[in-house]
């Protein structure tokens, strides 16, 4: 009698389970059909994209969330969005301030990680990705518009970014924390770009023994993040607009 009294309590509780599960999946579906979870379009302009990835519906279309992209970054950059993000629950993204993605991987691995295309295979280099365009944000915070110099390390001992410093090793990269910095005049965001002449520091006058210098972001810059993750004030001076390149900008205002 205990024996059956037991198993009937267990396929009570399994039951119970089965019907928890099936009202938590029918609660995100729905969600997301009445707007209470985001969709795409609510916030495409928020996530930083992989390496190469299309247009951002074309990009939703195309990913089946397989994860491969995220298994390859050698920096684990990537990551999976969660439940809270409606339809774009398990889609990748980057978020720059806890990890950039630095090209420590050279050949753009997750782009040939993706088995459907969705980050686009015709990507040959880190140069031509577009992933956003860097913004000074809070110009009042960043130390090298007040003259100031940088020593220690760059995001405090605790943080677990990683770079590559090809100085240091040039195939696996290190904790930002194991690599101290002692700058006279604060250039990280320059410093320590994959990109060559995406970012430079430009004079805030004329005056030669002016040391203060302002961040200006060219062209070339692909968006990548790590100069937002490299900032050392809080919140950070320098952040990344995702899709807002300028020559992305120019295409969507012709279209």
């Amino acid at each position: 009698m205990s024996l059956l009294i037991a198993l009937l309590g267990e396929r009570r509780s399994d039951r119970r389970e089965f019907l928890r599960s099936a009202a938590l999946g029918t609660a995100v579906v729905g969600g997301a059909l009445a707007g209470f979870l985001p969709l795409p379009r609510a916030v495409e302009a928020q996530h930083l994209r992989p390496p190469g990835a299309l247009d951002e519906r074309d990009f939703l279309a195309a990913c089946i969330k397989c994860g491969q992209c995220v298994q390859v970054c050698p920096v684990e950059a990537i990551k999976l969005a969660d439940i809270n993000e409606g339809f774009g629950v398990g889609v990748p993204y980057i978020g720059a301030r806890d990890q950039a993605c630095d090209f420590s991987c050279d050949a753009v691995q997750c782009v040939l990680a993706c088995p459907t295309g969705a980050l686009s295979h015709d990507l040959s280099a880190k140069e031509e990705t577009r992933m956003g365009f860097a913004r000074l944000a809070h110009p009042d915070l960043c130390l090298a518009r007040q003259g100031l110099g940088f020593k220690g390390q760059a995001r405090g001992g605790d943080f677990p970014g990683l770079h590559r410093y090809a100085a240091v090793d040039r195939w696996n990269p290190i904790p930002i924390a194991d690599h101290p910095y002692d700058l006279p005049l604060c250039d990280l965001c320059v410093r320590e770009c994959p990109i060559k002449d995406a970012i430079e520091l430009a004079p805030m006058s004329d005056d030669p023994a002016d040391p203060r210098r302002t961040p200006k972001v060219k062209d070339a810059c692909v968006g990548c993040g790590m100069c937002e993750m490299i900032c050392p004030t809080e919140p950070a001076a320098i952040v990344i607009d995702a899709r807002r390149h300028p020559q992305q900008a120019g295409k969507e205002q012709t279209s």
